[in-house]
């Protein structure tokens, strides 16, 4: 048995215990990345809609789901099968109906993700799996990618979505992948965008890409470690393992963002560092 389930910050929760980031957290500290919820929670607003590209378990989405309340939506999706179970899980032991859970992946066209065996059983970062993408073209997968699931575009999807406030998207190097696939999207709803960018070789395209869509961008790196989490734990067992993440304003957003670094270099300092 890896699943256990207790109360958190935010409600109950279902994680694997194995799982050494998201799943620790929940297990030591009760909550997971609080100081992203913090950010959300300061321009998520109730009747709102937000799409997660990159649910894993609903750390995150059970407390979008509770911000939007019952007139909003939040679109939810995870390509990971074990995972995406834990997902409806959560939000089933939390009786959240205006969650709509999709087991597929997202990018710039549609076809198939192909995954490795993943042994849930043993300690992993489960949050940090990588999936190969293959579009519909007739290729042949290797032998080893076994788990196949259904990839779709956020255009696709969700066409007929006229607002969105916010964008969330981690999906481990893929995310310039998924704004590509949901650019009429973004052009349409003009959300929020929340992602990560963590991978300095990827950065300088993800960048100019949000630069090419009119939007402000400014970093976010909140550490793992809350020291004023749930079960007021003061073991902080994350030392320096910060997330890198950028929040993209729309250019003409009055709202004025304070306490974030504007993004000018696409290469965070973290990098520069040696870090």
């Amino acid at each position: 048995m890896f699943n256990v389930f207790k109360k958190c910050r935010h409600g109950m929760m279902l994680y694997n215990k194995n799982d050494i980031y998201i799943g620790r957290s929940f297990e030591l500290y009760g909550e997971f990345s609080q100081g992203e919820i913090k950010v959300f929670e300061q321009f998520v607003l109730a009747g709102d809609t937000v799409v997660e590209v990159g649910a894993n378990i609903g750390a995150h989405t059970l407390r979008l789901a509770q911000i939007v309340g019952p007139r909003g939506r939040v679109y939810a999706f995870e390509p990971q099968r074990i995972v995406f179970q834990t997902l409806c899980a959560n939000m089933a032991l939390n009786s959240i109906t205006n969650v709509l859970c999709f087991e597929q992946g997202v990018a710039s066209e549609a076809g198939e993700l192909r995954g490795a065996p993943i042994e849930y059983g043993q300690a992993g970062n489960f949050g940090g799996v990588e999936l190969v993408s293959i579009a519909s073209s007739g290729e042949g997968f290797p032998a080893e990618f076994t788990e196949k699931v259904p990839i779709v575009t956020l255009d696709g999807v969700l066409s007929d979505v006229k607002r969105v406030r916010l964008l969330k998207i981690d999906v481990e190097g893929m995310e310039l992948d998924v704004l590509k696939g949901g650019a009429e999207l973004i052009r349409r709803t003009r959300p929020f965008l929340y992602l990560e960018n963590d991978r300095p070789e990827k950065a300088q395209a993800l960048v100019d890409y949000l630069r090419s869509l009119d939007y402000q961008l400014y970093w976010h790196y909140p550490p793992l470690y809350n020291p004023q989490n749930f079960q007021g734990n003061p073991e902080n067992v994350f030392p320096g393992i910060l997330s890198i993440n950028v929040l993209g304003v729309p250019a003409e957003c009055p709202a004025k963002i304070q306490g974030f670094p504007r993004v000018e270099s696409a290469i965070h300092p973290v990098f520069l560092q040696g870090k």
